[in-house]
């Protein structure tokens, strides 16, 4: 196999940084507002966090705009790197698939401490996925995309549906605010130590996120078909000619468009004849959570063509160009957010989970955002990679690799 240096990787696509920022920032978001609790939220809290309109609003507009689509965002572009470092790498008579997997597995490291903090971790899962986007390298485009279609239009989950019936796979805890683990965990989380978060995220936490990521939810499902369209879109060299793609954009958003209200009303229709009580044990729930999924598939080619059309504008450009550095560090900002989130919110920190309104914990995470991003550009003036990322880099090629910017 030929040896593949990183010393020859190509330069970086901009706009793939500031769109990977882009998507962090929005991810940063939804965690913050939801306290970083990471499973269901009890009623307790539920209560102490909407104490008045602005609250509500703030629900809705995360709901709407954000949970769903930014992760969905964040697993293309994961797909889309997975490509690039294939093709570099083929590019120079290499093969990566080897060397990726050994990325992968250093990546479950990274996310299962970043997951003692967080239960909803999505490193792990990236990791464990990543490994079945080896194999598809090599596939056709048109059985990529057709992958890729029947993971969107819920295959998955009604496969384990058929076996399943509803039931867990892993663990049991159930959505319902509640349940008794769901208030139990949501205490350890408000009143425990450190060790006490790190002790039931270390595995239970682990059974509940692979209920909800392989089980009738479907999130894992969804998040490979995002994999295999980054591959396809990868493939395409559709970022490198994007300023020359007006009738794709125009019509991926236009179509994407079209999809999202077609699916909004097929969503609105089923949750509405199933009413308030829904219970995940019959088909039309099921239909109901793929028309749901639709939907965020929708919006998020749809923040992709609208990302890019204002990425082609000067003006727009200088402002959303911001997001790179953000994007290229965001291993490192992704952990640290967790970290510093979890701190502030949870009881081994200043404990002030469920203490503040959406409203707060909203304006809180722009904060946040906006404070990794001066750093970031500030990091990156000084040194060639985030802390983080260069760990990951040396260790993936067993080579320290140089930190610092030389002139």
């Amino acid at each position: 196999m030929t040896s593949i240096t990183p010393s020859s990787s190509k330069k970086r696509i901009e706009i793939i940084d500031a769109l990977r920022g882009f998507a962090l920032a929005g991810i940063v978001v939804v965690h913050l507002v939801e306290n970083y609790i990471g499973g269901p939220p009890p009623d307790i809290f539920q209560e102490a966090v909407h104490q008045g309109v602005a609250d509500s609003i703030v629900d809705g507009f995360v709901n709407f705009f954000l949970r769903g689509k930014f992760f969905a965002l964040f697993s293309f572009l994961f797909g889309l790197s997975f490509f690039i470092q294939m093709d570099n790498a083929a590019q120079k008579g290499g093969y990566f698939g080897g060397r990726f997997l050994w990325r992968l597995i250093l990546l479950l490291g990274i996310g299962y401490a970043h997951s003692l903090f967080y239960a909803g971790d999505i490193l792990t899962v990236y990791a464990m996925l990543g490994v079945f986007l080896i194999p598809f390298y090599k596939m056709k485009n048109k059985w990529v995309l057709l992958c890729s279609a029947l993971l969107f239009l819920g295959l998955g989950r009604f496969l384990v549906f058929g076996f399943t019936h509803g039931e867990n796979l892993f663990g049991d805890l159930t959505v319902s605010g509640d349940d008794p683990q769901v208030v139990a965990y949501y205490n350890t989380l408000k009143d425990g130590s450190l060790m006490d978060v790190f002790s039931i995220n270390a595995w239970t936490s682990h059974l509940n996120k692979m209920d909800f990521q392989f089980g009738v939810f479907g999130r894992g499902y969804l998040t490979f078909g995002f994999f295999l369209l980054g591959l396809y879109v990868g493939r395409t060299g559709f970022f490198k000619k994007y300023r020359e793609s007006k009738k794709l954009i125009k019509r991926t958003w236009i179509w994407s468009l079209v999809l999202f209200l077609i699916s909004g009303v097929a969503m609105a229709f089923i949750f509405g004849n199933i009413g308030p009580d829904v219970k995940f044990d019959n088909w039309l729930v099921m239909l109901g959570l793929t028309a749901y999924d639709v939907s965020n598939v929708a919006m998020t080619l749809i923040y992709i063509s609208v990302f890019v059309i204002l990425y082609k504008r000067t003006k727009t450009q200088m402002w959303l160009s911001k997001f790179a550095p953000y994007g290229k560090m965001a291993l490192t900002n992704y952990f640290f957010q967790s970290v510093f989130g979890t701190f502030l919110l949870f009881g081994w920190g200043l404990g002030m989970i469920g203490e503040l309104r959406n409203l707060y914990t909203f304006a809180l995470s722009l904060m946040i955002v906006a404070i990794q991003m001066f750093l970031s550009k500030w990091w990156l003036k000084r040194f060639q990679y985030g802390p983080l990322e260069w760990l990951w880099r040396s260790a993936t090629f067993l080579k320290s690799f140089p930190l610092k910017k030389t002139n």
